[in-house]
């Protein structure tokens, strides 16, 4: 075991298994009767840490009195490792309050991330936004305590299953267009750029994309009896369900187009006919969740079965979301939804999908959709709402206040009582009371407040797809720039800069 390091890295893959550490030193130290330093030296030189997102709730801290008298020995040690880092740090002359909160046993709690920061020689973020932000913010002392440990490499996806599996009628298409190279380096996606202002080419692509919309949509008959019009915008918006990710916000929008349909003529002969595709899960206890997921379903019952809008209007939530539902719904897709909160969306793959398949993101400036971005310019992308730094100063000076909004803003008082007067008649008035609790004395993740950008987003969307020469255009281009998201390249990342591994061919 002496040379464990010269020959292995242990990745820690999220914060989850962090109780990796103390277990190879329980090995090294009780089965292999290293000395302490001996051990710790091989510990530190094997372990590999990535940290996915910054959410409280997946930096895991776990009470004392729950880990210690499960796994007695194991505590033991990361005692131990806790001890000697908080005696480093004093020898060095480091503050008390910094040791206090770089520490990993503080307030009868083990913080996960700090044990997985400190025994690792490598700690990488999954883009560039969500790297930059551990750096700066979330992990700046440990970042300065531990100079060069913290690297970016972002996310990638494989084209073999999201492009050439899900969808070989795009497939045998860019084939056509550029050749096999593509296959086996998705970098080669690139000399898509010569065709994207060929007309033939563009109508060549639509076509395409109506058969994959077609067959989603028979699905969706098939499973849930709703009809839906594969002519249609298909804007979809499909990830776990979380608050941050923001499916509220799309579904008080959805509520604000209906009322809009309701009563303005005008309105309704300007808007392109849409499909709001929902897929999603929510965490067991995750109540508040389950309730935007009861609300997303009512505004179905309601707007689907109204027949002064249902031709310009449908709201889906499918069924059983799963990967392999993905794979039908990624190629269908008009408009990916990527509009989590940002500095929340440590990355998200669900936005690269989308991309390769020709989708355009409608999204704000968090995780991957910074990098897409920049990829395909300002022309070619939806972005709204507020930036990182925004949302992190709004955090810090606590000043935002939701009640003010819903006081002042007639559009967003009228949507958020429509959530308690009765306006879904098929539920008790009271069951979105929550809802309306949470955005008018909370709204922690800023839906009011990023939603009339989000609103005129929405409008240039609209707008920008009566053109379909020029939205297959933008099309083409998100394909052609999407090999930069290959999970090649990012194991290929990962393998020059943490593990230093080299290809075997």
């Amino acid at each position: 075991m002496e040379n464990f390091a010269e020959k292995h890295v242990i990745h820690i893959n999220d914060t989850h298994p962090a109780l990796l550490v103390p277990e190879m030193m329980r090995i090294l130290l009780d089965e292999e009767h290293m000395t302490w330093d001996e051990a710790w030296t091989i510990a530190k030189q094997t372990f590999a840490y990535t940290n996915h997102t910054i959410l409280a709730e997946a930096l895991e801290k776990w009470p004392i009195n729950i880990l210690q008298p499960l796994l007695p020995r194991v505590y033991q040690l990361i005692e131990e490792i806790d001890r000697r880092f908080v005696e480093k740090m004093n020898l060095e002359g480091q503050s008390f309050d910094l040791i206090n909160d770089l520490r990993i046993i503080n307030h009868n709690e083990i913080r996960m991330a700090h044990l997985c920061i400190i025994s690792s020689f490598s700690v990488n973020g999954v883009a560039e936004l969500h790297t930059n932000i551990l750096k700066n913010i979330e992990m700046k002392d440990f970042n300065a305590l531990y100079p060069n440990k913290f690297v970016n490499i972002t996310n990638g996806i494989t084209h073999r299953r999201w492009l050439l599996h899900s969808n070989p009628e795009l497939t045998n298409f860019l084939t056509d267009k550029i050749g096999e190279e593509f296959k086996k380096d998705p970098k080669q996606l690139e000399k898509l750029m010569d065709f994207i202002d060929q007309k033939k080419t563009q109508k060549a692509f639509m076509k395409i994309k109506k058969i994959k919309k077609e067959a989603l949509a028979k699905r969706i008959y098939d499973e849930q009896g709703i009809h839906i019009n594969s002519d249609s915008i298909f804007d979809i918006q499909v990830k776990r369900l979380h608050e941050y990710k923001r499916q509220l916000m799309n579904a008080l929008h959805i509520m604000h187009v209906y009322n809009q349909l309701k009563s303005s003529e005008s309105f309704k002969n300007n808007y392109e006919p849409h499909t709001f595709i929902f897929g999603a899960k929510a965490a067991g206890s995750y109540y508040f969740a389950k309730k935007i997921i009861k609300l997303i379903n009512t505004i179905a019952n309601k707007v689907n079965n109204d027949p002064e809008t249902n031709d310009y209007l449908k709201v889906i939530f499918v069924e059983n979301y799963n990967v392999s539902y993905a794979e039908m719904i990624m190629p269908a897709c008009d408009v990916s939804e990527q509009i989590s909160t940002a500095s929340k969306e440590a990355s998200g793959t669900g936005n690269m999908k989308f991309m390769m398949n020709g989708a355009l993101t409608l999204g704000t400036l968090d995780g991957a959709n910074v990098e897409i971005k920049e990829l395909v310019g300002d022309d070619s992308i939806f972005i709204f709402g507020l930036d990182a730094d925004e949302v992190n100063t709004l955090n810090a000076n606590q000043r935002y206040n939701p009640r003010t909004l819903y006081e002042t803003d007639s559009t967003i008082n009228g949507l958020l009582k429509q959530l308690v007067n009765g306006f879904f008649d098929q539920v008790d008035r009271e069951e979105f009371r929550e809802i309306y609790e949470n955005l008018v004395n909370q709204d922690n993740y800023y839906v009011l407040k990023d939603f009339h950008a989000y609103a005129k987003a929405c409008d240039a969307v609209n707008e920008a797809y009566k053109d379909s020469s020029k939205w297959a255009k933008m099309a083409l281009e998100n394909i052609a720039k999407s090999g930069k998201f290959s999970s090649d390249r990012s194991i290929n990342d990962y393998s020059k800069r943490i593990w230093k591994v080299e290809k075997l061919s």
